[in-house]
């Protein structure tokens, strides 16, 4: 089976767990998927199976937005409340200054990834180190806050929720935690819903339990997005039956010989019969590059 299922995660499994129970569910031993999510983490889950796993990072729209809860006044090692609590402080900020906090994040910001995360140093990642008790040196990265605006508020109990719109490779956990710093009181996660992500929203998720309706039932077919339809935001462009050819051979395609428009980018590629290929890419507005070929299994 090859395509694409838009994954609502549940809450208390690893993202490897999530993809092991849709691979189980939907008999195919290639999967995969884009956008890792915590444990206590819900939602958008984009995963990838069979022949669709190749076009994993070629997926179109890397932007996510979440739904964020958190306390002000706590702080733990993994940034979110499951972790081991470090510190407790006072809480003097109110609401206003919250907003205030959020306000200064919005735009281009520099991260520290946690310590426990995914990311990989000197070929270890950081959560097998951070369970030795091991802390590394690591790299800020730069990433984009759209927005990050107050939802819900309570100040009796230091708890708010907020919605976040941001670019890849953001960590809530630490927008969280530099706001706590910023307030001088501390702050941790809560809860984390992914709303949206490469282009798929909430509600176009389905949970595990629908999907091992589906499966029960045969439908399986119906909630699997092809691979053409996850790359739509591409611009498309139509091949001879000669050089359809030469592309699934891996061959490049000269642009003087076909009407494909000379911007920079992706482009989802189609024979003559409206077959899709795969996608190519432009490079130097002189030829078309195979970037992938599809293969449907």
């Amino acid at each position: 089976m090859t395509g694409i299922i838009i994954l609502d995660k549940p809450k208390g499994i690893t993202s490897f767990g999530a993809v092991a129970r849709v691979r189980r569910i939907c008999g195919e031993k290639k999967c995969g998927h884009s956008g890792t999510l915590d444990p206590m983490a819900t939602g958008v889950m984009t995963v990838m199976l069979g022949g669709a796993t190749r076009f994993c990072e070629l997926l179109p729209n890397h932007d996510k937005e979440y739904l964020a809860s958190f306390r002000l006044g706590i702080t733990t090692d993994t940034l979110d409340i499951t972790g081991k609590i470090l510190s407790e402080s006072p809480v003097t900020a109110a609401k206003d200054d919250v907003v205030a906090a959020l306000e200064s994040f919005t735009g281009e910001i520099s991260q520290l990834p946690p310590m426990y995360s995914a990311v990989s140093v000197n070929g270890q990642r950081l959560y097998d180190l951070a369970r030795q008790g091991i802390e590394v040196e690591r790299q800020a990265r730069k990433v984009m806050i759209y927005s990050a605006d107050l939802l819900e508020s309570d100040e009796s109990t230091h708890e708010y929720k907020i919605s976040v719109s941001c670019s890849s490779g953001t960590y809530i956990r630490t927008l969280i935690d530099d706001i706590g710093k910023k307030l001088g009181c501390g702050a941790v996660l809560t809860e984390l819903r992914r709303t949206r992500a490469n282009g798929f929203c909430v509600e176009q998720a389905i949970t595990v339990e629908q999907l091992e309706e589906a499966a029960k039932n045969g439908n399986l077919d119906s909630i699997v997005i092809s691979v053409e339809k996850a790359m739509e935001l591409y611009p498309s462009v139509q091949v001879t039956e000669a050089q359809a050819k030469r592309f699934s051979n891996g061959g490049e395609l000269d642009l003087n010989r076909i009407k494909c428009p000379r911007m920079l980018g992706y482009y989802r590629v189609y024979d003559h019969d409206g077959v899709f290929l795969g996608l190519g890419e432009v490079r130097d507005s002189e030829n078309l590059l195979v970037k992938r070929v599809y293969v449907n299994k």
